[in-house]
């Protein structure tokens, strides 16, 4: 069966004493406030600086998970700046985003930057957590779907099985992030069983059922449980909420 997920994006925010702060309330609040066998996994990915410092505040072998904004596509070398999939998995990351919109925008990284990308962190024992999405104008002129096939045939669907087994797929309705919007539960439904069958038709049908797909776009403390609820919605990809400390337990309580 596949997993629950809820996974926070700090992106370029906290200082490190706001950061060590916050996972403390964070692992606290949801410690408090749960009961039985975790029902959500949840993974954390702050600034890189930060990484160490929050990773030691996690407890272990539990339902909390260290992961990483971006890693390189080399395992090493003078790319001053950079940081490689294997120091990532040093410092105790399971997880790594990959693709995200902002990366894919302001950075100009494309997909088969992103195949290299994948290829580096499962090399390196990571776990990536895989995005896509398309723009609002995408979706006016009725192109999501054929953009999002592009995107998971071009950048994703070079991996082994087993490969393709460490992965889990995020979608960002890019018109939906940090703009207020979100996409209902209907539309989320709609793209995630779509991006659900499109996995099948690449791997096969028991991949398909096996990856977790997330929901990144605006997903907070007040629309998760519809969101969480759709039968191909398997948790979120977490920005601004996963900042508050209340909301994202809140989050995480959804399911």
């Amino acid at each position: 069966m596949r997993k629950n997920i809820v996974a926070g994006n700090w992106k370029m925010n906290t200082t490190l004493a706001e950061a060590q702060a916050l996972i403390s309330e964070i692992v606290h609040m949801v410690q408090d406030e749960t009961t039985g066998a975790p029902a959500v996994e949840v993974v954390v990915c702050p600034p890189f600086p930060f990484l160490l410092p929050v990773g030691k505040l996690l407890p272990q072998g539990g339902q909390f998970h260290l992961g990483a904004q971006n890693c390189h596509q080399k395992a090493s070398g003078a790319f001053t700046g950079e940081v490689a999939a294997p120091m990532l998995q040093s410092v105790g990351c399971e997880y790594v985003l990959l693709g995200h919109s902002e990366r894919r925008q302001y950075f100009r990284e494309d997909d088969e930057l992103l195949s290299q990308k994948l290829k580096a962190a499962l090399a390196a024992g990571l776990k990536p957590i895989f995005c896509v999405g398309e723009t609002l104008e995408t979706r006016e002129q009725g192109d999501t779907f054929k953009h999002l096939e592009k995107q998971l045939q071009d950048g994703l669907f070079h991996l082994s099985n087993e490969e393709f087994d460490q992965v889990t797929v995020a979608y960002e309705p890019i018109w939906a992030i940090g703009t207020g919007k979100t996409a209902t539960s209907a539309q989320a439904q709609e793209v995630h069983a779509f991006i659900r069958e499109q996995i099948a038709r690449a791997y096969d049908a028991k991949a398909a059922l096996a990856t977790s797909i997330l929901y990144g776009g605006s997903c907070n403390a007040q629309n998760a449980r519809e969101l969480f609820s759709q039968p191909d919605v398997d948790g979120g990809l977490i920005g601004g909420a996963a900042l508050k400390s209340r909301d994202f337990t809140d989050i995480i309580k959804s399911f």
